[in-house]
């Protein structure tokens, strides 16, 4: 079965429309909330009047939140409920609970709040206030500038883009035998289950959290579901009866966390044809509150040389606060971000030095063997080489390169390469230090083989993925083995469903539980076998203060490229191809992995070119809709083409690797890498849209 591709698990329950999503769900005597949200982006609270309300119905603030009015997520700057001040527009005041959703919006309306306006700051190059700054340097970064030949000083900027996951967030909670249960839509249970901990005032055991079917995420529901949670359980635990809360798109898109903006600046110092040194500053705009910057930063931070050799280095970062919705994880986790500066930094290197950049880049990746930028080393095979070499046979993109350079006329063309990787887990000592992972298996004694893992699935395949893996290693078939959706009560915590880790690491430890079960299947009886996380040897020691050693034990692969058409009277720009070669391991499934790398790909097209959320003067988000937040779908991109060179991991199952944010990270360079060749400008900041292309159209035009 490894390899192969099987018909997903999950498919029939979707298709058939039996698969029960948390709107689905209704309980005797439910209540529904609806929050009353901040208009301003920074204020002092003075008053606020109620209406009068019926006993059927709730006001839940500050006051009934029964344990400490902060939201675990790293830190704990965020309260429940605000106490006297709001941070951004749509920071929730208090929420109203009632039985009729009518009579609710009623009874918001009539809540007239009292603010004192503060000063907002909404630009983050204006920021006084960094919640984290980092920063990391090997080598000697001031002699490379002494010695070289020359000084290249750029700055480039992304910007906010939306998970847009077709389910929105949508939370139940209920009491149930004194305890607290709460269950949605969600991807890390074991997050939430400490939040609502830490909010309710109640031990761990009190509370007890279950996903239900997921309909997407792609980040977007790593912390948030661990924000409504705790406002969902405080207001069950007061009215004493189920209340649920599903946003809608456009409360969704408005208040919910986002893809961090960013500026970076990128200087380099270039000696006889090569870079010998960069000296790095990050900002990531945080937003309002710290949720996850701090370790999204991270990740941006470590990756912002990215796939090439340079001896001296050294990064600054800073994660600065602004009043805005606060930003947290989406696929590629601050990746993204330095990713592109970096791969447009080295295009512009080599066009100021008239050199081709890709042969320019080559001069310069790493290979197996060689430091990595936080001085550990890469372990393994770096299959860079013969992935551009087969992305060039795919794509002709070395002789259409050079064939776009000169164009005239009205339609003009460009094709653009990229390469990156991305580091698989957590980083450093996290999963030793922090996750340490727990899977079980249970054998009943009808010799099926349940999976009890708190991995869920969102519709990436997880389901599918881990029962193959169980069902090959057993020698079993498929339907025997189930992985129904995580029940605190039942699975032990795995960690979270992020960071490309699910099943390089928590797979692994099913293969491993798998091999035990088999080596002692006893049939007809039932059995439980338990797995624990074990650190690879090879891994240099990871120190967080000073980001040296082994950032991640291994790494997935990309090189993608990108042909464009732009037509220069109207600026439309259509994608001709898309192609990406990839090394994710062993793949399990060759359906689900082209699924994943397709779908990111596309996304990540969308951060490039046309998805940007927007905010007026007041820090009003202006597009909260599918109308106005537009995304690319398969007709912006028909000829679209992924393919796999497979370098497994020892360490993974069946040599797998990460395969969910790689995907993510690459298409934004090379699509402005195509736009670059075929109108032979410069781009600095993305999304560079169809505005902007005929903004520098007419710019040209006039001189």
């Amino acid at each position: 079965m490894i390899g192969n591709s099987v018909k997903k698990k999950d498919h029939d329950a979707k298709i058939s429309g039996q698969a029960s999503y948390v709107d689905d769900i209704v309980m005797e005597g439910m209540l529904y909330g609806k929050m009353l949200r901040s208009t301003k982006a920074r204020a002092r609270i003075k008053n606020i009047v109620l209406p009068e309300i019926s006993d059927d119905y709730f006001i839940i603030d500050k006051d009934d939140v029964t344990g400490e009015n902060k939201i675990h997520v790293v830190l704990e700057d965020m309260p429940v409920f605000p106490e006297d001040t709001v941070e951004y527009i749509g920071d929730p005041i208090l929420m109203v609970v009632g039985p009729d959703r009518k009579e609710i919006a009623r009874i918001l309306s009539e809540i007239v709040v009292d603010y004192e306006e503060l000063e907002p700051v909404f630009d983050v190059r204006k920021s006084e206030i960094s919640f984290f700054h980092h920063n990391y340097n090997k080598g000697d970064v001031d002699c490379a500038f002494e010695e070289a030949d020359r000084i290249i000083t750029e700055t480039f900027e992304t910007g906010q883009q939306e998970q847009a996951y077709l389910e929105t967030n949508g939370l139940i909670a209920y009491p149930q035998d004194g305890r607290i249960v709460v269950r949605g839509s969600m991807q890390c249970p074991y997050y939430v289950i400490g939040a609502v901990s830490k909010a309710l005032g109640e031990e761990r055991e009190d509370i007890r959290i279950i996903q239900d079917v997921t309909g997407g995420a792609f980040g977007g529901k790593e912390d948030y579901p661990s924000i409504l949670a705790c406002q969902v359980a405080v207001a069950a635990k007061k009215a004493e009866r189920p209340v649920k809360y599903v946003f809608d798109r456009r409360e969704d898109m408005e208040f919910t966390s986002k893809r961090h903006p960013s500026v970076c600046t990128y200087k380099a110092s270039v000696k006889d044809g090569k870079v010998t040194g960069l000296d790095i500053h990050v900002i990531y705009n945080a937003g309002a509150y710290t949720t996850l910057t701090d370790v999204v930063l991270q990740r941006g931070l470590i990756g912002a040389c990215g796939v090439y050799n340079i001896g001296n280095l050294r990064v600054t970062g800073d994660g600065m606060k602004t009043n805005t919705v606060p930003n947290g994880a989406m696929r590629g986790f601050g990746a993204p971000q330095t990713f592109f500066a970096i791969e447009m930094m080295m295009n512009h290197i080599a066009k100021s030095l008239c050199t081709d950049p890709l042969t320019f880049k080559e001069k310069h990746l790493v290979k197996q063997g060689d430091e990595t930028s936080t001085r550990g080393k890469f372990h393994f095979q770096v299959p860079l080489p013969e992935m551009i070499e087969r992305a060039d046979q795919l794509s002709d993109f070395r002789k259409k390169h050079a064939l776009y350079k000169s164009q005239t006329g009205r339609f003009r063309k460009g094709i653009g390469i990229s390469m990156v990787y991305h580091g698989c887990g957590f980083t450093g000592n996290g999963e030793r230090d922090i996750i340490k992972s727990v899977a079980k298996l249970r054998k009943n004694s009808d010799d099926t083989v349940e999976l009890l893992i708190s991995i869920t699935d969102m519709g990436q395949g997880a389901k599918t993925t881990f029962t193959k893996i169980a069902a090959d290693t057993l020698g079993i078939p498929l339907d025997r083995v189930t992985f129904n959706n995580p029940d605190t009560d039942r699975v032990p915590d795995s960690g979270p469903t992020v960071a490309s880790r699910s099943i390089m690491v928590v797979g692994e430890l099913i293969k491993r539980a798998s091999e035990k079960l088999k080596a002692q299947w006893k049939p007809g009886e039932e059995q439980v076998i338990e797995e624990h996380y074990v650190h690879p040897d090879f891994m240099i020691p990871f120190d967080i203060k000073t980001f040296r050693g082994d950032a991640y034990p291994t790494y997935s692969w990309a090189v993608n490229v990108i042909e464009v058409e732009v037509d220069t009277l109207t600026a439309v720009t259509k994608v001709l191809g898309a192609w990406g070669v990839y090394d994710v391991g062993t793949p399990l499934d060759l359906n689900i992995v082209h699924g994943q790398l397709q779908g990111g790909f596309l996304q990540s097209i969308g951060y490039a070119s046309m998805e940007q959320i927007g905010y007026n003067e007041k820090g009003v988000v202006r597009n909260h809709s599918f109308s106005d937040y537009i995304i690319p779908t398969a007709m912006d991109v028909p000829n679209l083409v992924t393919d796999l060179v497979e370098v497994p991991y020892a360490a993974g199952p069946y040599g797998a690797k990460g395969a969910g944010e790689l995907p993510n990270v690459a298409p934004a360079p090379a699509y402005i890498d195509a736009l670059e060749n075929a109108l032979q400008n410069r781009i600095q900041h993305i999304p560079y849209t169809q505005e902007d292309i005929m903004t520098y159209l007419q710019e040209v035009e006039n001189g």
